[in-house]
């Protein structure tokens, strides 16, 4: 029952409060709209620079790592890591550390490493 009169005596003096403020704000109504149009821009221009615009560059950069494939490259592609054997239009054929091969498409290859001479012939663990 408390909680109830607590409640009821604050909603008349929120609708006060309110009904105060909604006049300042009605005396400016052009001044709010353009506030709202700076804000909207503000939050476009944010969500540009801070999410679009990179991950643009990222796809840019993957494209042309996925363009400039050859064989020999050590790839990773959905986790798995193997070396390119066969370069195909849209898919790479990649041989596993056992010697099998598998097919996988281009689009699938999230980092290509270029092959080097000496990492190419041995395990990176072993070299070092």
């Amino acid at each position: 029952m408390n909680k109830f009169v607590a409640l009821s005596a604050g909603i008349p003096a929120s609708l006060l409060t309110s009904l105060a403020f909604a006049d300042g704000e009605a005396a400016q109504p052009q001044g709010s709209f353009m506030q709202t149009l700076v804000m909207i821009g503000v939050a476009l221009l944010f969500f540009y620079f801070i999410l679009w615009r990179p991950e643009q560059k990222r796809r840019k950069m993957l494209d042309q790592q996925r363009g400039s494939m050859k064989t020999g490259d050590k790839v990773t592609a959905m986790g798995i890591v193997g070396t390119v054997s066969k370069v195909q239009e849209t898919t790479v054929i990649l041989k596993m550390v056992d010697g099998s091969k598998i097919e996988v498409l281009k689009a699938a290859i999230t980092d290509v490493q270029p092959a080097s001479g000496e990492a190419s012939s041995c395990d990176t663990t072993e070299c070092k």
